[in-house]
């Protein structure tokens, strides 16, 4: 069962977040919550669902996230969704590309709040997992903190008590996704300031963090934090994070403890047909800034493609790098 405050997630990213990735993700950490990546209506209620929706058990707690804006095909979605066994519906509404700005969803919605209330109403009253919401401060000319305020106060009205903030505005003309991701300056006051004046909301910062220590900070303030490129770049700062930020016990795993639980999953998806690399290119980072980080992801970029490439081959790569404590001393 999934409880609130979350203090750590790792954010919801396309062609990055998928079901191998969150697995992988799972062996680092047993609390984060981890997201799917961005699922259009349209994919959930037509799509295939064994390939859009599958996960592994192990995976929980993991949230759904939605792109989309007619209440009634959210509302379906979000109940194939809590079929399918998600522990959270999380409604889009940060994404700043010209494709999710198209199709009327996204970061756009941040300018028809009322409309966004409507949304997170309808998916409420069609499951019973927590329905949350993930936005930009504002977007455009749009002055930011008035902007921010008053569409959580709106959203918030409709049952919504679990806000994710992305502390930059996004530029809907002018610059793009990635640009977005970098460029408008972080306002990480404003996300605080949300939380001084509505402390009832559970609310989660996002956006330039980095590292666990920067984490531990930002929940002075607030009551959770998503991390998206640094999840993914460094994978290993979320061994600690059980330990840190959510009161374990448990010593975290070593990287090779970490490679070797990965060996399992890879057969059992090889079995069915997926590509290893499809795996192993989550796992690249797994090493960085410690010796032999080079020869494992070279051994595996060279050899993972060819035909009949089985965990034998990630094994090999294994063995090529130093084993190193969680602390990264020599072991």
């Amino acid at each position: 069962m999934l409880s609130y405050p979350m203090p750590l997630c790792v954010a919801p990213m396309m062609d990055w977040t998928d079901r191998h990735c969150r697995y992988f993700h799972r062996q680092l950490s047993r609390r984060t919550l981890l997201y799917t990546e961005m699922l259009t209506t349209g994919a959930v209620i037509h799509g295939d669902r064994d390939r859009l929706l599958g996960f592994d058990v192990a995976e929980h707690p993991v949230a759904l996230q939605l792109g989309g804006s007619e209440p009634a095909a959210l509302a379906e979605a979000a109940r194939i969704g809590e079929a399918w066994g998600y522990d959270e519906i999380n409604l889009n509404v940060g994404c700043p590309s010209d494709r999710v700005q198209s199709g009327r969803f996204g970061a756009c919605l941040m300018a028809e709040p009322e409309l966004v209330a409507r949304l997170v109403g309808a998916m409420r009253e069609a499951v019973r997992i927590p329905v949350t919401v993930k936005s930009r401060i504002a977007i455009d000319d749009m002055e930011e903190w008035p902007t921010l305020e008053r569409f959580v106060r709106l959203v918030s009205a409709q049952g919504c008590s679990r806000f994710i903030v992305h502390a930059r505005k996004a530029w809907l003309q002018g610059l793009s996704p990635k640009e977005n991701r970098d460029i408008p300056p972080l306002r990480y006051e404003l996300v605080y300031r949300l939380k001084q004046e509505l402390p009832a909301l559970d609310i989660s910062i996002n956006g330039g963090i980095k590292t666990l220590e920067a984490a531990a900070e930002h929940l002075r303030h607030v009551d959770g934090v998503m991390i998206g490129r640094a999840a993914y770049e460094n994978p290993y700062l979320l061994a600690e994070a059980d330990q840190r930020l959510f009161g374990g016990t448990e010593a975290p795993k070593d990287r090779h403890e970490v490679v070797e639980g990965m060996l399992p999953y890879m057969e059992a998806r090889r079995s069915q047909g997926a590509p290893l690399n499809a795996i192993t290119r989550h796992m690249l980072g797994l090493f960085q800034g410690l010796p032999g980080a080079r020869a494992w992801r070279r051994h595996l970029s060279e050899n993972i493609h060819k035909p009949g490439a089985g965990p034998e081959v990630v094994q090999a790569a294994l063995a090529l790098v130093p084993r190193v404590s969680p602390a990264g001393v020599a072991a």
